[in-house]
């Protein structure tokens, strides 16, 4: 499965959003170039050392890749930037400071006026147009502070304390607009023969993925309530106990839901047409008096035989996972989707990424840092006495 394998991305990627977006390119077949900082390399690189000394975050998003170490800051930089992106370059793509790109040439303005097909990617916090910057164009701007910019705190937590959420999801959202956007830009360029640059802002990927409590508040209406895990708007949603201390998660979605649910599961069919619950949003209303029953109801059974009542029933349920749950799923084992990748630590195992296509995707090894410099400087036409005064330089 490498729909991209003619397409190389040359990537000034750190952290979490750029290396999710381009690590689906290279699952795809893509060539990504990764240039990282000699000695140091991308900074997520050192998160963490929880996977046998790698870190978390970089074993998820960076395999398939190739690593070129150069210090684009440097003077002698300048003309292996020149040469990898006239010569290799598809697609760039960057989540540095805002305007650090365009400070360092890579600008879609200056790439494309001499790679009038060249595709660029930025990603930034609050967006990066010159043309319309926005007062928070400069500001930092870390997954937690744009969770909270974007009103994700606001409807997420407990009534008394707001939380965010545990993965990074103002990133991801962010690597998946630039994906998608970039495969896009792929397509209008088969087209037309013309590149693309891409904004891409966390901010506004974020603000999209919480549209549905924005339209909730609609005109000044009263905004969805942080209610736990429980769902704010729709009720019964969400965990209730059982009697030997088992957590059920369990959906209602619609009436003929409700009537099973009282049934078969309460076992208290009077409950149908008691006027507290006849609607969703009389059901929300009472969530305190509702949630009471059902805990009663629940008290004499175990979680098992809380599940085996929802099932009987049609009711929506899922067992309330933590991440060795999720490390030994039935279904992910199941459907074999699991794998392994190679590593400068050995073979580790890896999720196949979501989609099944006939043929596997691509899962190559996650990169050491500079694993790849003096290969691609070759494939630039640098002799290797050339790399070796670059590397006396700490150019590379």
């Amino acid at each position: 499965m490498q729909p991209l394998k003619d397409i190389t991305v040359v990537t000034f990627e750190h952290a979490i959003a750029a290396p999710f977006a381009t690590r689906q390119l290279a699952d795809l077949g893509a060539r990504v170039i990764k240039i990282e900082r000699p000695g140091v390399g991308d900074f997520a690189r050192g998160y963490d050392e929880r996977v046998r000394g790698l870190a978390s975050h970089f074993v998820w998003t960076n395999r398939s890749k190739e690593s070129l170490t150069l210090d684009v800051k440097h003077p002698a930089a300048a003309g292996v930037l020149q040469r990898l992106i006239e010569e290799k370059a598809d697609v760039v793509v960057q989540n540095l400071a805002p305007g650090a790109a365009a400070r360092l040439g890579l600008g879609y303005e200056t790439l494309s006026a001499v790679k009038p097909q060249i595709i660029v990617c930025d990603i930034s916090g609050y967006g990066d147009n010159p043309k319309n910057p926005g007062p928070y164009r400069d500001k930092k701007a870390y997954d937690l502070l744009v969770q909270s910019e974007a009103g994700f705190l606001s409807v997420t937590g407990t009534p008394d304390v707001p939380c965010k959420a545990g993965p990074s999801i103002a990133d991801i959202a962010a690597g998946m607009y630039a994906y998608t956007n970039i495969l896009a830009a792929l397509l209008q360029r088969n087209q037309t023969g013309r590149g693309q640059r891409i904004d891409i802002s966390m901010l506004e990927a974020l603000a999209e993925w919480n549209s549905y409590p924005l339209y909730y508040a609609f005109d000044g209406a009263q905004p969805p309530q942080r209610t736990g895990a429980s769902h704010a708007t729709i009720y019964p949603y969400g965990p209730f106990p059982a009697g030997d201390g088992a957590t059920v998660m369990l959906g209602l979605q619609n009436e003929r839901e409700w009537a099973n649910f009282c049934n078969t599961v309460l076992q208290r069919p009077e409950l149908i047409e008691d006027p507290r619950f006849s609607s969703n949003s009389r059901r929300v209303a009472e969530r305190t008096a509702l949630r009471q029953i059902i805990v009663d109801a629940f008290l004499p059974l175990t979680g098992a035989q809380v599940v085996q009542r929802l099932e009987l029933a049609q009711i929506a349920n899922a067992s309330v996972n933590d991440m060795q749950g999720v490390w030994e799923h039935a279904q992910l084992k199941a459907r074999g989707r699991w794998t392994e990748v190679d590593s400068p630590k050995g073979m580790l195992p890896a999720l196949l990424p979501p989609g099944t296509w006939n043929e596997g995707p691509r899962m190559d090894p996650i990169p050491a840092l500079g694993q790849h410099t003096d290969t691609i400087l070759a494939e630039l036409g640098y002799a290797s006495d050339e790399i070796a005064v670059m590397r006396a330089d700490s150019v590379v």
